[in-house]
């Protein structure tokens, strides 16, 4: 078949774990309670905090949002997974491979400048604390998490639209949703415009937020060693250190994704980075949250009391 006749295909095949169909019962059920458990997690985490007035303040704000977008993450990717471990291999329509990648960009993209937009309100909470209700108000944190969304959106359409531009020569995917990688390996020819447009995306959507957050814990390290006593510092550290965490987590397995060439692609290690990002670290993010602050585990014990009480 002529590239010209692969190039106008209308479908894709999600290979999924093909590699390992024997083991497709236990994944499924694996993956279906880590759905289960991460949608549950994010949206408690959501309803304690916009139920508790304690809790109304910008920082707990973004972590609604993170929480939102974590659970539209794993939205757009787990029924992928789930629908491939149960019947193997899998069609998508071009359209639909595209739509599903516009989204997991416009997510992705969106949850790396949102870390980004709090680890400023941390900055600022630590470093100017007199100035800090004045500095981020209401309006201020509406309209940060509105230019992250503004970015997510802007990479996942002007990527998605260049990538299927393109002609491709092949359908199989050997991946469980439309991820970037894989979707390069099946480009007709010279792929490297194509990796060169990643690696730009990539430095737009993770450096780019990732050194803002660098810059801002450059400021919040230095401020906590001036303060005069350990107990300010502790408490201060005690404030930006679940973010760290959560950025850690995040940066970690996206950087190592896409911050690299495609020459050292590797479909398997690949299938298990994606799904750090993809499943684990939405799962992990609320658990992160809520064991190690005080104020999120007070609230979720008043709630959980008033709920006892009424059974």
């Amino acid at each position: 078949m002529t590239a010209v006749n692969l190039s106008a295909v209308s479908e894709f095949r999600l290979l999924g774990f093909s590699e390992v169909s024997h083991l497709h019962p236990l994944l499924f059920v694996v993956f279906l309670s880590l759905y289960i458990l991460a949608l549950m997690a994010n949206i408690v985490i959501a309803l304690i905090i916009n139920g508790d007035n304690t809790l109304h303040t910008p920082m707990y704000f973004f972590l609604t949002q993170l929480s939102c977008l974590d659970v539209c993450y794993l939205s757009v990717i787990v029924p992928n997974i789930l629908e491939n471990l149960m019947l193997g291999t899998v069609c998508i329509s071009k359209a639909g491979c595209a739509l599903q990648m516009f989204f997991f960009l416009f997510f992705g993209v969106a949850e790396c400048f949102l870390l980004a937009a709090m680890s400023f309100d941390r900055c600022m909470a630590v470093c100017y604390p007199l100035h800090y209700t004045i500095t981020m108000n209401n309006r201020v944190c509406k309209s940060l998490v509105s230019g992250s969304y503004i970015c997510g959106s802007a990479v996942g359409l002007v990527h998605t639209i260049i990538t299927f531009s393109l002609p491709f020569c092949g359908v199989a995917i050997n991946h469980f949703f439309c991820e970037i990688q894989p979707l390069l390996e099946l480009l007709c020819g010279n792929t490297s415009p194509s990796e060169i447009q990643v690696i730009v995306v990539a430095i737009f959507a993770i450096v780019s937020p990732f050194l803002l957050i660098i810059y801002s814990y450059i400021r919040i390290i230095s401020t906590i060693l001036r303060m005069p006593s350990t107990e300010s510092q502790q408490k201060a550290f005690s404030t930006c250190s679940s973010h760290l965490l959560v950025v850690t987590l995040f940066y970690g397995t996206a950087s190592s994704m896409y911050l690299r060439p495609k020459s050292s692609y590797s479909a398997s290690a690949d299938k298990l980075l994606s799904l750090s990002y993809t499943v684990v670290t939405p799962l992990l993010n609320p658990v992160i949250y809520s064991l190690r602050n005080e104020e999120v585990k007070r609230a979720f014990r008043k709630r959980w009391r008033k709920i006892k009480s009424v059974w």
